[in-house]
């Protein structure tokens, strides 16, 4: 589906043509995320998997499963949304830090 805007710019009227997302991306965001959480329960349910192993396929899926959702479900992927991905991003560094500089502490006490 297509709009039509019209802007003022120097007295004329420019036409855009803007095209709407529709819901493709959103099922192939949503299929995407089903085999990511499907690939982690098998990881884990597998059993004989090495421990190590298991841990860091579930934390490469859990980043994947979150910049999915991030992108297709709070349209971060879209213009005009730097601000917040700004914010999140000083978020997860502050939040990083906190939990970094509490292990060292945990270990080192």
């Amino acid at each position: 589906m297509e709009n039509q805007d019209n802007h003022h710019h120097d007295g004329s009227v420019i036409k855009r043509r803007h095209r709407q997302e529709g819901p493709q991306k959103h099922v192939i965001a949503f299929i995407f995320s089903i085999i990511l959480t499907l690939i982690a329960f098998a990881a884990v349910a597998a059993g004989g998997v090495n421990t190590a192993f298991t841990v860091i396929l579930l934390l490469v899926m859990a980043i994947l499963q979150v910049l999915v959702q991030l992108g297709y479900w709070m349209h971060l992927k879209d213009k005009g949304h730097l601000l917040p991905i700004i914010f999140m991003a000083g978020g997860f560094f502050v939040a990083g830090t906190a939990i970094i500089t509490a292990l060292f502490w945990m270990w080192w006490s």
